[in-house]
């Protein structure tokens, strides 16, 4: 594993060498307001963080280094104008800044998938940031950038994965903390969901995660990945 891929200060690079991709595909958007709504997926390579519950391990290391404009072809392919953009951490590789001024300047809409590790500062306002902040039990709480929070504004949304009670305690104490409700257009609370392929059961936490929600009438949304339930995590779905 390179350990370039789990720095925070990875350094900034040419645009010309393009990013490492690995994957483009089309579905479904499984999460936040757009959940459902055909979009395409530009699944970047690396991640800086190793949550205990990631979904994506495969997109660690490996994929197929791609010029800017390939990308932007390979998206133009498909007959939707729907873009998101997601890794691992596509933060980690500098040039998704310069990918997403191409893609808007293309006429995208272009939602950006963030852990919250790396700074958001130079994401362009145009892009809607869905910002993870990371729990406890996650096992990288120790890794949020608080400063993010500055960046984020109402055309962005934050999310908690919750494992437990005690991720819903810390989550609840944050969003009060920074009046995230506030701040945001959306807050989602979601119930750690790992699936087996083609084998989605929905949790018990999930339901117990609607109740804590309504018991403290908590200005969140409850969200549940459409996609897991569809297609239980099925690569490239």
């Amino acid at each position: 594993m390179s350990d370039s891929l789990r720095r925070i200060d990875i350094p900034t690079t040419d645009p010309s060498a393009g990013l490492k991709v690995s994957e483009i595909f089309y579905s479904l958007q499984g999460e936040a307001l757009t959940a459902g709504l055909p979009t395409i997926f530009i699944r970047l390579t690396g991640c800086p963080l190793r949550c205990v519950y990631c979904d994506t391990e495969y997109a660690f290391v490996g994929g197929e280094r791609m010029a800017l404009e390939d990308i932007l072809a390979s998206c133009q392919a498909f007959n939707c104008k729907r873009i998101c953009l997601t890794g691992g951490e596509p933060l980690a590789q500098p040039n998704a800044i310069a990918l997403m001024q191409l893609l808007l300047a293309n006429g995208y809409e272009i939602s950006l998938e963030t852990a919250g590790a790396l700074s958001v500062a130079d994401v362009p306002a145009a892009v809607s940031k869905v910002m993870d902040i990371k729990t406890p039990s996650s096992g990288e709480a120790d890794k949020n950038l608080w400063q993010n929070i500055d960046y984020l504004t109402s055309h962005d949304h934050v999310k908690f994965v919750i494992m437990n009670r005690a991720d819903y305690a810390w989550a609840k104490q944050i969003l009060a903390q920074y009046q995230l409700d506030k701040k945001v257009s959306t807050v989602w609370f979601s119930p750690m969901f790992n699936v087996e392929e083609r084998q989605a059961d929905v949790p018990t936490l999930a339901t117990e995660l609607a109740e804590w929600i309504l018991a403290d009438a908590l200005p969140v949304r409850f969200q549940l990945q459409l996609h897991k339930i569809i297609w239980a995590d099925a690569k490239g779905k």
